[in-house]
């Protein structure tokens, strides 16, 4: 299993909720690919560039152990790209990682994996969660089987170990 996972980048990302998880898995020896539309620098909502090293249309899910997806308003447009909502479903039936916080939520739903599960995210999307037949949990952090969820750049330290636990337990 590679110890390399995925992210979605595009402008308008929530800067912490990127470069956080980011580094705790850099620390736990994995490397992070940031896919998007283009090659080039995004700015985050609170303007830290992020440099993507991947094309969207290139990534395939088979090269990656998980896949992280971060809020801000980035989601709400890459949820309308069919490659980045097939990804997530492969992700998700390959029964590999598929991380998400705040807004990052509305990848998820689009892909129409959340059905019965156990999440959490922003008080801003719960309707969204729920309306997509989740069920939502206001913790810092919810695990669901290959499901790790959270609120907000609060909760990121929580959130970041959830993801390190179940990487370094996924006996696939």
């Amino acid at each position: 299993m590679p110890k390399t996972l995925l992210t979605f980048v595009d402008d308008i990302y929530e800067d912490l909720e990127l470069w956080y998880p980011l580094l705790r898995l850099q620390e736990a020896g994995y490397v992070m690919r940031l896919a998007a539309p283009e090659i080039r620098s995004y700015a985050g909502k609170h303007g830290y560039p992020a440099m993507s090293d991947l094309l969207l249309m290139d990534a395939r899910s088979q090269d990656f152990c998980g896949l992280l997806v971060p809020g801000g308003f980035m989601p709400d447009k890459l949820r309308r790209d069919a490659k980045v909502l097939s990804l997530t479903r492969e992700f998700f039936e390959q029964g590999k990682l598929v991380a998400f916080i705040c807004h990052g939520g509305w990848i998820p739903i689009s892909a129409k994996i959340l059905k019965g599960k156990r999440v959490t995210g922003s008080l801003g999307i719960k309707d969204d969660l729920e309306n997509a037949g989740a069920i939502w949990v206001n913790e810092p952090v919810v695990v669901d089987g290959n499901l790790v969820s959270s609120r907000t750049p609060r909760d990121l330290a929580p959130f970041a170990k959830a993801m390190v636990e179940f990487l370094q337990t996924d006996t696939r």
